[in-house]
């Protein structure tokens, strides 16, 4: 099925949900000793092809150990060399194919990977095509090391591939990634995406549409697959404001955009605040996708160093705060400020 097209990994995935050889060398014992394998979850389409949405690394890895496995370019990938496991040691630097016969694969070991056992269960979304993303959001967060955005990521990726790209673009616009200072665990777990997606829906929506938000991470992914069906969505003007806001703050605060400023020290401290992204970037990109103009360096500078002091006492903000409580009130507040 894969060979023949029939089965779509999205190779795409690949950027967000990554084994480790360790890991993928685990599944290759595990399906060697008859270890029983999770569930692998599909989509079936319309044209009746399978859509992966659970077990994507698990399928890549077996295709990746025997040699099939193409890379998003459609060129195949070497063969997964295998690493030293608990079990079974001697797998370490095997290969399913292999010029020298001790570094390959025994036929045992290979009928047995062939034989493995893998359910298959089938989701068919033909009339609803929303179940194929209800039921990955739900098999791939919880309990699993994926993050929301990452699993937002991968919605959109199923969604519309051009408009993933377009975010991602965004996303790597060096007067965005330059004002902010994140961790280098943040950026793994694509929390600069995370910031991208919450800029594109907050500058959108109005504060009463945001008290909607139950759970936040499950509203971004609504809201996000929503816009990336939009084919009306005005990404160029969207495009032109979001450059616009990052390019002025990355100009007059670099890294400080989104830090506390203390009036002792006469300096900014601390690290970057979610809540001030909300206010600051937010406010500023609703105000000139609307038409506003930009602010006035001298004055703009003066909130800015302003505002912590104002914002920070405000019972909205702070720490056991629920998303659909803040977000709508720091929404309001920043656009009500940059105005001033």
């Amino acid at each position: 099925m894969y060979r023949d097209g029939e089965l779509q990994l999205h190779p795409q995935f690949q950027r967000f949900f990554r084994w480790t050889p360790e890991q993928k060398s685990r599944l290759v014992e595990s399906l060697i000793l008859g270890i029983p394998v999770p569930p692998i979850f599909v989509s079936e389409r319309r044209d009746a092809k399978w859509d992966v949405i659970d077990g994507l690394q698990r399928l890549s890895t077996i295709l990746e150990l025997m040699g099939e496995l193409r890379d998003t370019e459609g060129k195949l990938k070497p063969q997964l060399q295998l690493t030293r496991t608990h079990y079974l040691p001697d797998l370490e630097g095997c290969c399913w194919v292999h010029e020298n016969a001790d570094f390959q694969l025994s036929d045992t070991a290979q009928i047995r990977i062939k034989r493995a056992r893998l359910d298959v269960n089938i989701v068919r979304s033909t009339s609803d095509e929303d179940v194929k993303y209800e039921v990955f959001q739900r098999l791939n967060t919880g309990g699993t090391k994926a993050t929301d955005q990452e699993v937002r990521n991968c919605l959109l990726v199923m969604t519309n591939l051009e408009h993933f790209k377009w975010i991602r673009g965004l996303g790597e616009y060096p007067g965005f990634r330059d004002t902010l200072s994140l961790t280098d665990r943040a950026l793994e777990e694509a929390f600069d995406m995370e910031l991208v997606a919450r800029y594109l829906v907050f500058t959108t929506k109005e504060p009463a549409d945001l008290q909607r938000i139950d759970e936040l991470g499950s509203y971004l992914n609504y809201e996000s697959v929503s816009q990336a069906r939009d084919a009306d969505l005005p990404r160029e003007q969207i495009e032109d404001a979001f450059h616009r806001t990052f390019d002025f703050l990355v100009k007059n605060l670099g890294q400080d955009a989104f830090r506390r400023f203390n009036p002792v020290r006469n300096k900014y401290a601390g690290p970057m605040l979610v809540s001030l992204f909300e206010v600051i970037a937010v406010g500023l990109g609703h105000h000139l996708s609307g038409g506003g103009a930009m602010p006035d360096q001298q004055s703009f500078m003066e909130k800015h160093r302003a505002v912590w002091a104002e914002l920070g006492p405000l019972p909205f903000v702070g720490s056991g705060i629920r998303a659909s409580t803040r977000i709508p009130e720091t929404i309001r507040f920043g656009r009500e400020w940059i105005k001033r």
